[in-house]
């Protein structure tokens, strides 16, 4: 044995997954149970990265595209954000909504509540398509780590330069890696 506990953990899917935790040796797993909160938490990361796929497979199999998904901290209610190039209609999230209240079913998610929705005209940013989408729109990021004391940014999107978000602000041009973004939303105008 390597020193660390692997742990099988299976998804709500079928898939399992092993995850490497602690260095076993170190006394950091005991037989009193002092551990066994993390392999909870490592079984629900899990099930709920399993849980993200299918709601991704079933969107955008309707055509539309994933934004986000959101979990309440009990994982009872579900949030889907979704868009398409026309925008969102009521018929839009219902039709979704329809068809993953019938897939949760066949592969026995447990949820209390379903909301599906639009993102708003704050939409979040998630990944580099995004960023090349909407250039051209004044967008507010958080960094992860401040730079020059100063985490929080407001700009232009200039879209991607060499894999970096390029962001126009009243202090010029800015360049951020994508790994270093909290969170980027764009700006709505009124």
């Amino acid at each position: 044995m390597d020193g660390f506990l692997n742990v099988a953990v299976s998804d709500a899917f079928g898939g399992r997954s092993v995850i490497q935790l602690w260095p076993a040796e170190q006394g950091v797993v005991g037989r009193n149970g002092r551990f066994a909160h993390f392999l909870f938490v490592a079984q629900v990361v899990v099930m709920r990265a399993g849980i993200e796929n299918l709601i991704e497979q079933v969107v955008t199999g309707l055509g539309f595209e994933l934004v986000d998904v959101e979990f309440s901290p009990r994982g009872r209610l579900l949030r889907v954000f979704i868009d398409i190039e026309r925008g969102i209609t009521v018929d839009d999230c219902a039709t979704v909504s329809n068809q993953l209240q019938r897939v949760f079913e066949v592969e026995n998610v447990d949820y209390d509540r379903l909301e599906v929705s639009s993102p708003g005209l704050d939409r979040p940013l998630k990944n580099a398509v995004d960023f090349e989408r909407f250039a051209g729109n004044e967008v507010q990021l958080r960094l992860t780590l401040p730079i020059n004391n100063q985490r929080n940014f407001v700009g232009v999107l200039e879209g991607l330069r060499d894999g970096a978000v390029v962001l126009t602000t009243d202090k010029g041009e800015m360049q951020f890696s994508l790994e270093d973004i909290e969170k980027a939303r764009l700006v709505p105008k009124f």
